[in-house]
C-alpha cells in the first residue's frame, strides 16, 4: 500500500461527532428488544434500509464469503432471511448451516452483529416469503428458502470518539432468558 493512499485513508471522516449514550446497564435484558429499540432509532436518525445487514457463510472447506440482504423477521426460530437454495448462499448453508449477520448504522455509530447455527423454515413460509416480495408476480419459486439464525451470540456496538467503544454482547439468548455477559 503505498504512503499517500493509506494517509488517504487515515484522513476520512469517523463518526459523526454527536453520538447517542449507550449505558449497558439501563440497556433491555432481552437482545431482541434492544435490537428493535435500536432500529428504531436508526429509522428515527434517517438511517436508510436499517434492516439491510450483511450475510456471512463459509463453504464446506470453511472458505468465507458475505454478502447484504434483509432481514425478514426476528421470532422464536431466529433472524430470519431467504435467499434460493440454488445460490451461492444457500449452497454454502447447505454445506455449513452457520452464519453471521452484521447490521451498521454509521449515523449512530452502531454495529449489532448476530451469530449461530442456521435453520431452514417451513416451505409454506417460504413460499409466503416469495408472495410477498415487491416484485412477486404471483408465479413460485421452488428454489426460494426462509432461513432463520438461531442466535446462540449478538454483540451490540457504540461507537464513542473516546475510545474504548462500547461492546453489550450476549451468549446463548435464544430459546429463554437472555444471558449477558
Amino acid at each position: 500500500m503505498s504512503d499517500a493512499f493509506r494517509s488517504q485513508l487515515r484522513a476520512l471522516p469517523d463518526f459523526p461527532e454527536n453520538l447517542p449514550d449507550f449505558d449497558t446497564a439501563t440497556a433491555p435484558a432481552d437482545p431482541v428488544a434492544l435490537f428493535k429499540l435500536w432500529l428504531d432509532q436508526a429509522l428515527a436518525a434517517g438511517v436508510l434500509q436499517p434492516h439491510a445487514c450483511s450475510l456471512a457463510t463459509a463453504d464446506h472447506n470453511g472458505q468465507p464469503s458475505a454478502r447484504m440482504l434483509i432481514l425478514k423477521d426476528i421470532d422464536d426460530d431466529g433472524w430470519h432471511f431467504a435467499t434460493s437454495r440454488a445460490s451461492r448462499k444457500g449452497r454454502e448453508l447447505a454445506a455449513n448451516p452457520k452464519a453471521a449477520l452484521n447490521f451498521y448504522w454509521p449515523q449512530l455509530g452502531r454495529q449489532v452483529r448476530v451469530a449461530g447455527p442456521v435453520v431452514e423454515l417451513s416451505a409454506e413460509a417460504s413460499a409466503a416469503d416469495w408472495d410477498a416480495r415487491p416484485a412477486a408476480d404471483g408465479s413460485r419459486n421452488p428454489d426460494w428458502q426462509l432461513y432463520a439464525v438461531a442466535a446462540t451470540e449478538l454483540e451490540f456496538w457504540q461507537a464513542r470518539h473516546d475510545r474504548p467503544h462500547i461492546r453489550h454482547r450476549f451468549v446463548n439468548p435464544l430459546p429463554g432468558p437472555a444471558g449477558s455477559s
